[in-house]
């Protein structure tokens, strides 16, 4: 048989194929990657280094304390060339692949020939895109790592150690000159901020469970707050503090309570945010901040709720419960609204019903009369315009032209609204003269609606009126023919 008529069988073909790859990829790699290199034995390049002067003699001080240089990683395996050979034109070969130092656009490929992951990570994140899509990234590995002098991730003297991290983005963000480049709309104060928060000061204690810049933000993967897929997003910041706010066991240390996305869900501001899509509601950072420990524009938490509303908190502040809450240290808001849990507001909440907030604090005082009072008035209100709006539909019914002086429901909602506001003010006064606007409208509709009646009645009776005197009329003229008959004969 013709050797060319020979079959080779194909998985014999294939593991040749496969042998031939592996030991070509294996000379690259023992080429690109020198591992478990004796440095101090076997790296010329480190060797010639650690005996010169001044900064090219730095890389190796400073390499002998890098993680790299524990592993056995040689010089050549990033910066390319020959580094078994102490001549110079040997081991500096362009040919052997030497290329000195990295282009900023080149270092984090170099550092993907062993951190794949990381680099797929990173090449997709706000810091590994350039800014025009062309050219350097943002930053790069050595930024945030160190460059000879790189530590282990858990080691204390780490730059990316939960408790030096924020040094270490405070690098760049903290410094207008460099972040102007990129984002001229980024703060260059969110350290500053983040050390009056409750998590900046456990982390300056160091406590390393609480939460520093790469908690939220992630590590290498980071995307701009505005991305929706980034996990600070509005859409998913409730998500990513759940994370440490939704675990007992995580959260049990600290004496705080937890669950509070749970609550939230159920909340007038979760349903609208979750469940209506309003792109206004609020999400954790509206009302806790983002790095700080208040969100800006307010100097204390318990003025947070002012900043959407804003009406009502400029009453409370007005009222006499401001000082009284102040004096024993309650919170202006949720000591009556709750916090994540809070309900749509009802008119339960006045008075001196079971589910009344006042009766927490005032028994039979001028509280709960004042309470009483606004309770009654609010629902005296609602009863007349459904009571004008009643008879206003009875006059249409009979033909009546009533249509137009209908009460406007959307008039009446807004003068509620107000009036429910100014409960905060404590003063029956204000409530007053905000809830009269709306018993003058359902004077009126009733007014309208009792002359529209008359008329009808009027209108109803008018026939009668006019076939009485037609009747009278004729009875008077059959009497005179009568009487004028009997006088001619």
């Amino acid at each position: 048989m013709n050797i060319s008529e020979k079959k080779i069988p194909v998985n014999k073909i294939l593991k040749v194929i496969y042998c031939l790859l592996f030991s070509g990829y294996a000379f690259y790699s023992a080429k690109i990657y020198a591992q478990n290199v004796n440095l101090e034995k076997e790296d010329m390049c480190y060797n010639c280094h650690a005996i010169l002067e001044g900064r090219l003699k730095t890389p190796a001080d400073l390499y002998k304390k890098d993680v790299h240089f524990e592993k056995g990683i040689s010089c050549a395996s990033c910066h390319g060339g020959n580094y078994k050979s102490d001549d110079v034109d040997i081991s500096m070969d362009s040919t052997a692949g030497f290329i000195g130092k990295p282009a900023p656009n080149k270092i984090a490929g170099i550092c993907s020939k062993c951190h794949s992951k990381q680099y797929s990570k990173f090449k997709n994140s706000v810091h590994g895109n350039s800014v025009s899509g062309k050219g350097a990234p943002i930053s790069s590995c050595i930024v945030c790592h160190g460059i000879h002098d790189i530590s282990p991730v858990k080691s204390a003297d780490s730059k990316v150690r939960s408790t030096n991290i924020v040094n270490t983005c405070n690098s760049c963000h903290g410094n207008a000159s460099i972040i102007k480049r990129y984002n001229k709309n980024l703060p260059v104060n969110q350290l500053k901020d983040y050390k009056t928060s409750v998590h900046g000061k456990g982390l300056l204690k160091g406590d390393r469970k609480v939460p520093s810049c790469i908690s939220c933000h992630n590590h290498h993967d980071i995307l701009r707050v505005s991305d929706e897929n980034s996990p600070v997003n509005r859409i998913n910041v409730m998500g990513t503090c759940n994370k440490c706010h939704g675990d007992s066991l995580y959260m049990s240390g600290y004496k705080i309570p937890f669950g509070q996305y749970e609550k939230y869900k159920t909340s007038v501001h979760g349903k609208a945010f979750l469940e209506q899509k309003n792109p206004k509601a609020p999400v954790c950072i509206n009302c806790h901040g983002s790095h700080g420990i208040n969100p800006p524009g307010t100097e204390k938490f318990s003025e947070v709720c002012g900043s959407c509303h804003v009406i009502n908190a400029q009453m409370f502040k007005n009222s006499p419960h401001h000082k009284a809450f102040n004096e024993k240290g309650l919170n202006h808001c949720s000591t009556c609204h709750n916090q994540h849990d809070i309900n749509h507001p009802t008119d339960e909440m006045i008075g001196a019903g079971e589910k009344s907030v006042c009766v927490k604090c005032h028994k039979d005082d001028k509280g709960i009369e004042m309470s009483v009072y606004m309770k009654k008035m609010i629902d005296s209100l609602m009863s007349e315009a459904e009571e004008a709006n009643m008879l206003l539909g009875y006059a249409a019914l009979k033909g009546m032209d009533v249509l137009d002086s209908k009460i406007d429901d959307n008039e009446l909602k807004q003068i509620l609204i107000t009036s429910r506001t100014s409960v905060h003010s404590s003063d029956p006064e204000i409530f007053k003269s905000k809830i009269e606007a709306g018993f003058k409208i359902t004077d009126e509709a009733k007014d309208i609606a009792e002359k529209a009646q008359n008329e009808y009645s009027l209108r109803k009776i008018l026939p009668w009126i006019s076939v009485f005197f037609v009747a009278v009329i004729f009875v008077s003229g059959l009497f005179k023919l009568r009487k004028n008959k009997k006088v001619k004969e």
